[in-house]
């Protein structure tokens, strides 16, 4: 990558109104299916293993899953986000825990090519969304699969100025490593944040991050 600024941020909730779990749990799982986030925050499972186990147990037809996925609501500005934030001088990178079946063709369908740090899956009929651990990534570890703050890390010792955006437990690891200018934080990060008193920037949407560091290159 020879961009010299980069903006890595998380997909489900972030790049997106909801999160493709929580519309699989309350929309086609049945309602006695086990809580796989209390077994997950007792430390009997990874946060891997919980999302792993919820996708296993989807058994509704593939059809019904993919327009869940469309459910997702991708903020409908992000090509043009992306595209602005290119023409000043910034790369996206996603890092997700989630898992890049749904991903990248909701990105690719909205015509955004970014690069994607995502766990590997594949829907299997009878058997449901089967997620994988990355097999070869850098990114790699055992809680999430992918370790957003060695994302973040790898650009910051590569000398590149870093932003962060996202909206759950699992991102302020790396929301901590960038300056409180250029973290991005809603939902759930933003009250992991609030408690320890870090400086954060709201947004509502994706595209208002991209506003903001668009507007930050414009000013004098």
């Amino acid at each position: 990558m020879t961009a010299t600024r980069v903006l890595v941020s998380d997909f489900d909730g972030t790049m997106t109104r909801h999160d493709f779990y929580q519309l699989a749990v309350e929309e086609l799982l049945p309602s006695d299916a086990p809580d796989q986030w209390a077994a997950y925050r007792a430390g009997a499972i990874t946060h891997f293993e919980a999302l792993r186990r919820y996708f296993a147990a989807i058994r509704a037809p593939e059809a019904e899953v993919l327009a869940l996925v469309d459910r997702m609501e991708l903020d409908p500005e992000l090509p043009t986000a992306v595209a602005d934030l290119r023409r000043a001088g910034w790369e996206v990178v996603v890092t997700s825990a989630g898992c890049d079946w749904y991903i990248r063709p909701l990105l690719a369908a909205a015509g955004v090519e970014v690069e994607v740090h995502a766990n590997p899956g594949r829907f299997e009929t009878g058997r449901g969304l089967l997620m994988e651990m990355p097999a070869d990534s850098p990114f790699r570890c055992d809680n999430l699969g992918v370790d957003k703050a060695r994302v973040v890390r790898s650009h910051l010792d590569a000398g590149r100025v870093v932003a962060f955006a996202g909206d759950g437990f699992p991102d302020a690891a790396a929301a901590r490593l960038v300056p409180g200018d250029l973290r991005f934080a809603r939902g759930d990060l933003a009250g992991v944040l609030a408690g320890e008193g870090l400086p954060f920037r709201p947004f509502t949407v994706w595209s208002d991050v991209a506003r903001a560091l668009v507007r930050s290159e414009e000013t004098p």
